[in-house]
């Protein structure tokens, strides 16, 4: 599949492959029905590097799972951290429209209802990472930011768009846990 998005990028070392990423994120890969049934579902148009990134493999764990940020959070001073990344479908748990997903996390937890929530985070759902179309409107280019739950809800920009955030994933051992 030639890539239009991430081609300097290596996804060949990208995902951890365990079992338990394997059972609870990893989809099939989405055909363009699924995709527009997801969309549809969500009120959302997906990005579409986040579309050709789950073409490739479809949820799933990163190795790399913290990102920089500028402003502190529940989770540390200088980053947050990402346990997953939802998939495209309604099979796995975590995926965007799995029992625990997109719109589990703002029915039951209460998160805005501005977009797609993407990545759930070490805290069982005290923070997610979302897709936010709060300032492009639901067919735009979301931004992504990370949603604190525990500081009442707070908004942190985090990147510009989807490709951005995942080239922008760190190792854990970058960041001063102390």
């Amino acid at each position: 599949m030639e890539l239009k998005f991430f081609k300097d990028f290596d996804l060949s070392n990208f995902w951890n492959h365990d079992n338990y990423a394997l059972k609870e994120y990893l989809e099939e890969y989405p055909n363009d029905e699924m995709i527009l049934s997801v969309e549809e579902e969500l009120g959302y148009k997906l990005p579409a590097s986040y579309i050709e990134l789950m073409k490739v493999h479809n949820g799933g764990m990163p190795k790399n799972t913290c990102f920089p940020t500028s402003e502190s959070t529940s989770w540390a001073e200088d980053h947050i951290a990402v346990t997953g990344i939802m998939g495209i479908g309604r099979n796995k748990n975590y995926s965007v429209c799995g029992s625990l997903g997109s719109q589990f996390m703002i029915d039951e937890w209460g998160y805005p209802d501005t977009g797609v929530y993407i990545c759930d985070c070490p805290s069982a759902g005290h923070d997610m990472v979302m897709l936010d179309y709060s300032k492009c409107g639901k067919d735009g280019e979301p931004e992504v930011v990370h949603i604190d739950q525990e500081n009442d809800y707070k908004k942190i920009f985090i990147a510009k768009d989807f490709e951005t955030f995942i080239k922008g994933l760190k190792d854990e051992e970058e960041f001063d846990f102390e």
